[in-house]
Order: C-alpha cells, then structure tokens, then sequence
C-alpha cells in the first residue's frame, strides 16, 4: 500500500467534510456500544474477533470525524478517542471496512437505535476509494467495466457469439426455428440486462430467460452496447465511477428507445441501478424492474404457465441481501417457488432476516479476503445442510457463483440455480 500523503489525507477529509449533513453526524454519534450488532455480523460469528464488531467499524470512521471534524476532537484527541488519519489507521480500514464486510445490512436490522452501520461503511470506503485505497483486485473489477463496458471485460465478438450459440440452443429444445435472443433492436418494450458472468459462465442461464420471454410473447432486446447489470463501483463505493456506470445504462436505454428496464439476477445490481442509480446520476431512470418481479407478474396474469410437477426435488431458497433487506423483494420470489416447484422448503432464518451468502460487498472481486470470505460461509452452509434441500434457489447471480463455492467446500452435494432456470424447467410451452 503506498504511503499515505498529505494530499491523500485531504481527499478522504474531503468526503467526511462534505458530508457533514444531519445523517451522517447522526448516525457517528448515536451508537451506544450495546453489542446486539455483534450476533448479527457472519465475520464476528465465525472468527470470534472483536475487531470484526460492526460497532467497532463505525467507530473507525467516527474516530476520524471526531478528529478533524470537531473543535474538542482537534484540540483534545485523546480524551474523545479521535484517530490520525495515518498509514496504520488507513491500513486498518481497508482490512474492515472492504475485507471485513459484506455491505449486507443486517447488523442495522438489529440495531437497538438504528445506526444505518452500512451508511457509514460505505462513506468510509469511499474515503478509501478517494485516496486510492481500494483493494486491487476490487478496483480491477470496476476498471473492466469503466474501460470495456462490462466488469468481465467481454468482447462484443465473444459476447455475440454466446448469444449465437444461447439462440441455437433455444430453438432446438423449442422446436421452433423462430425463437429469437434479439439484440440491439430499438422500439422494444423491454431492455434486458445481464450480469457478465452469464454469457461467460453461466450461458444456460441466458437460454432460461429467452424462454421465459418466449412463453410470455414478451418485445424485448439486448443490447451490445451495455448489458452489464452490475456496477462494482458502489462496493468500491468511488462516485464519480458508479456515476459513469449508471449513466451508461440511462443513456441506452434511451438509446434503444424501450419502455421498461429490467434488472437480471443480481442482488447489488439491482440496487446499484433502481435505487442509488437516480441519486448517482441526478435523474430518474424510466420504469425499471427486476426480473424477480416480472416473471411473478407474468404467473400472476397468465402469461406464462408453470408445473410444480416438473420441478419435484426439495428447492431451498436463499434471499440476497441487496434484493431483499435493502430493496423490500421479499414475497415475490416466494410465490415464484411456490407456483414452479412442488416441495419449498425456508432456511433458517429467511426473508429480511437472512443471513449473507458471504459474497456480498464485493468479497467475491477481493482475491485478497478469499479465505476470510470462505470461512464466515460456514453459517450458511449449515443453513443449507439443514433444509435437506437437492436444489438452492437465488435471484443473483454473485450469489449463485459463492453458493456454487460453498457447495464444493463444505461438500454439500446441492444444485445451484437462478430463478429464471428454475422457472424455464417448469414451463408448458404452447406453440401456435
């Protein structure tokens, strides 16, 4: 890590200063150190260390506030537990506030005063990322996309050629030779997203969407020049890049001239673009959905028809803290499951209270915190174990590639699969 300087030091102060408004000092000042946070958190609970506390991480950040930003903290440091903003502090940081959270909120559910604990993460990040102290295979992540358009750094060759190959695919297991995956075909009412890791990975996932679309006769494109649901940029937290990010999305869309946007499986993409995409950009984004909720619409009106009794294995469900906590999807994937499988069975603790996948907060980007990132997906291995479940259901695609990790290194001998997969396996398809 390079040494910090004083114009380094500057550019994180500059965030803590500029954000001195009522939330922020609100939520520095109002924790009590009660400890209920501490239960909530999957790094305190797994490794024991009180350095994990989510209390302790606002703490780090307030330490600093109270430093440069008050009379007592600049005359006084000592006696209000103010902090330097030096290279050991810095380096302490990183290690917390980027190796030692998954952003998942769940230590501000369980708040007795409701300190938004992700709030003041995210703001200690960004002086972070303001200093230029993301982690490096973080900040690689947000360069492919800043550079190349997707945080994979696809070609458009390569990527057309999956599509190509995803279309082929479609029309034989449709007997149709007229199942299409449009691209790049204005005037449609949806413009459809994908996280990279599909057309990279994970192409059957592609193959399931087109046939859920295919089933709802739905107008709907992709689009070559931008596709990618995700913005790494708000785990890095730097504004200035989730900015640039969601306004590539805006502008194609306008572009293309869709009516509606709609999110593909992924918990922080979805936050990234409905819900901070506005505030990064200054402007609403036309209607926009996640694929979660279109596909239950689509159940509910008729357009599709799913079986249960195509689906027969016990599915499980794991809820993404993005989706779900931070974004209030809770029941719509439930009656997706209900009305596509035959035996749904809850984890323990489910819904708003669920416990991260461990890949959250961009864990699945930092090489770095790998082992770390391992080791707290034990609480939900064991949440996965006791279901008795074959299949693992999720509506996010960094969840899927995490829970496909865990799988293999707790052994737990399940399948892994997206909600559009497990709903393309329960269609009747009726051909004109």
């Amino acid at each position: 890590m390079e040494k910090i300087t004083k114009d380094k030091i500057e550019c994180g102060l500059e965030v803590l200063k500029r954000l001195q408004d009522s939330k922020l000092i609100s939520h520095l000042n109002s924790c009590v150190h009660c400890g209920l946070c501490a239960d909530s958190c999957l790094y305190y609970l797994a490794t024991g260390d009180e350095r994990m506390i989510p209390a302790g991480k606002v703490d780090m950040v307030s330490a600093i506030y109270r430093r440069y930003c008050t009379i007592t903290g600049k005359v006084f440091p000592a006696l209000v537990g103010a902090r330097e903003l030096d290279d050991t502090n810095i380096r302490e940081m990183v290690d917390l506030l980027y190796g030692a959270c998954t952003m998942c909120g769940r230590c501000v559910k369980h708040c007795s005063i409701g300190v938004d604990i992700e709030y003041v993460i995210r703001t200690g990040r960004e002086m972070l990322a303001k200093m230029g102290y993301v982690p490096e295979s973080l900040q690689a992540t947000v360069d492919a996309a800043l550079t190349s358009g997707n945080n994979m750094a696809i070609p458009d060759e390569d990527f057309l050629d999956t599509i190509e190959w995803m279309e082929e695919e479609l029309q034989d297991e449709l007997n149709d030779p007229t199942a299409t995956i449009p691209i790049n075909q204005p005037g449609k009412n949806i413009l459809y997203t994908l996280n990279p890791r599909e057309p990279k990975f994970f192409p059957l996932s592609i193959s399931a969407m087109a046939k859920i679309f295919y089933a709802a006769k739905e107008s709907w494109t992709l689009s070559t020049g931008m596709y990618d649901v995700t913005n790494y940029a708000y785990f890095s937290s730097h504004p200035g890049h989730s900015r640039i990010i969601a306004q590539r999305m805006y502008d194609e869309l306008q572009k293309m001239q869709a009516k509606k946007l709609v999110l593909a499986e992924c918990g922080h993409g979805a936050r990234a673009n409905r819900w901070e995409g506005p505030n990064y950009i200054g402007r609403e984004f036309p209607e926009t959905v996640t694929s979660v909720e279109l596909i239950a619409g689509y159940i509910k009106s008729g357009r599709i028809r799913p079986d249960r009794e195509l689906n027969r294995e016990v599915v499980t469900l794991h809820d993404p803290c993005n989706l779900v906590r931070s974004g209030g999807i809770v029941k719509e994937q439930r009656y997706i499951l209900k009305n596509t499988v035959k035996n749904f069975v809850e984890m323990t603790p489910h819904g708003m209270d669920n416990f991260c996948c461990g890949g959250g907060g961009g864990q699945l980007a930092m090489s770095e915190y790998n082992d770390r990132r391992i080791k707290i997906a034990g609480i939900k291995a064991e949440q996965i174990k006791k279901t008795g479940a074959a299949i693992v259901a999720t509506p996010c695609h960094n969840c899927v590639d995490q829970l496909s990790q865990i799988n293999v290194t707790y052994r737990l001998n399940v399948q892994i699969k997206t909600m559009a997969e497990i709903v393309a396996d329960s269609l009747i398809i009726e051909h004109p």
